[in-house]
């Protein structure tokens, strides 16, 4: 079942454009990133916004794949929680565990949550536990993390209103407020000054399409800027901090985000503005000596030469860079801020709060 949506500034109702019926949606909040229905994971199809909201069943491992694959899924965590239940789907299905395990976790190589939640789920079924309770657990797990981070960070940047991001990272990206976003949604939350400054984020506009919609939906002011203005802005002096999120943070400290993350933070290190990561524990990989070693996912040139006319030339489009982690700030987690060297406090903090697969079933 696809439930869609025109999406101006209110949601109001859902309409099943396959099933019938209306379904009613709360204005101005949104409906949950990740939901499962009983025989389904439901998901918003993030290609579709801001022009409409579109809710899509996925029924089948096949159809999660391939909601990962064709980012209508987006988001470390999104994809994360998202490939648990595909596994959950493939196991009811009948399929073979490892089959179904390694098909769901190749879908996008660099975001190790994706992995993480495979494991979760495919080690709850190694032992004879309800795979569905261990996916269950995770998307329960993400909600809590993403309010501690936010809270974190709030406190972090205590009088610092305006803050530059990247990409999407806060409900759209999470089953929760968010990782970067979920420090702006805290500190509008708890009635203090806030403004966001919104990169476009090309090739895919992830920030002009889903930060800027979702940050206006909650009543937060932002402003979107192309990429190519972030320097300027940063050596102006229009930005008390950024805040990026991570799909993989290697043991020292590198980070692996979206593309255009690493430009951020060197012109944020020139201009004397903090740099601070913000994700769940889930996204550090400890087997990581450093950055050199995290996959980088490259994607078609047809998201760059997407308009009619453009040249048929050669098109390098990674999805994501590798910014140092001598350029972090500070990384916000569920288990507070981190600090440098990051090898001694990422360390610390996975081994002493991440939580083991049988603590979220």
């Amino acid at each position: 079942m696809t439930l869609v949506t025109d999406a101006p500034r209110d949601i109001r109702t859902v309409r099943a454009a396959a099933a019938g019926g209306l379904h009613a949606v709360a204005a101005p909040g949104l409906p949950p990133s990740v939901e499962w229905t009983g025989d389904a994971v439901r998901v918003i199809d993030q290609r579709r916004l801001p022009g409409e909201l579109v809710l899509r069943d996925l029924r089948t491992v096949e159809d999660v794949v391939d909601a990962i694959a064709t980012l209508a899924v987006r988001g470390a965590n999104v994809i994360g929680t998202t490939g648990a239940f595909g596994v959950v789907l493939g196991l009811r299905a009948g399929r073979p565990l490892d089959e179904v395990a390694a098909l769901v976790a190749r879908t996008r190589p660099t975001a190790v949550n994706l992995q993480v939640a495979v494991d979760v789920v495919a080690a709850a079924a190694r032992a004879g536990r309800d795979p569905l309770a261990a996916a269950l657990g995770l998307l329960e797990a993400d909600r809590e993390q993403c309010r501690r981070i936010g809270e974190a960070g709030r406190v972090e940047l205590a009088g610092r209103t305006r803050l530059l991001t990247h990409c999407n990272t806060g409900r759209l990206a999470t089953t929760g407020i968010g990782t970067a976003l979920g420090i702006v949604h805290a500190k509008a939350q708890a009635g203090e000054d806030v403004h966001v400054l919104a990169t476009e984020t090309r090739p895919l506009r992830q920030g002009a399409r889903l930060t800027a919609w979702e940050l206006q939906r909650s009543g937060v002011d932002v402003q979107v800027l192309p990429d190519g203005a972030a320097a300027a802005a940063l050596l102006g002096g229009l930005v008390d901090a950024v805040v990026v999120g991570a799909d993989r943070i290697a043991a020292n400290g590198d980070t692996a985000n979206k593309v255009g993350t690493l430009g951020l933070a060197l012109a944020a290190r020139h201009a004397g503005v903090p740099f601070y990561v913000a994700a769940t524990l889930n996204a550090v990989d400890l087997g990581l000596r450093d950055g050199g070693a995290i996959p980088i996912e490259t994607r078609a040139a047809s998201e760059v030469l997407d308009r009619p006319g453009d040249l048929d030339v050669p098109v390098w489009n990674p999805a994501f860079d590798v910014t140092p982690g001598a350029l972090v700030t500070g990384i916000v987690t569920e288990a507070g801020v981190l600090r440098p060297p990051f090898t001694t406090s990422l360390a610390a903090a996975v081994l002493a709060g991440g939580p083991t697969p049988e603590e979220l079933v």
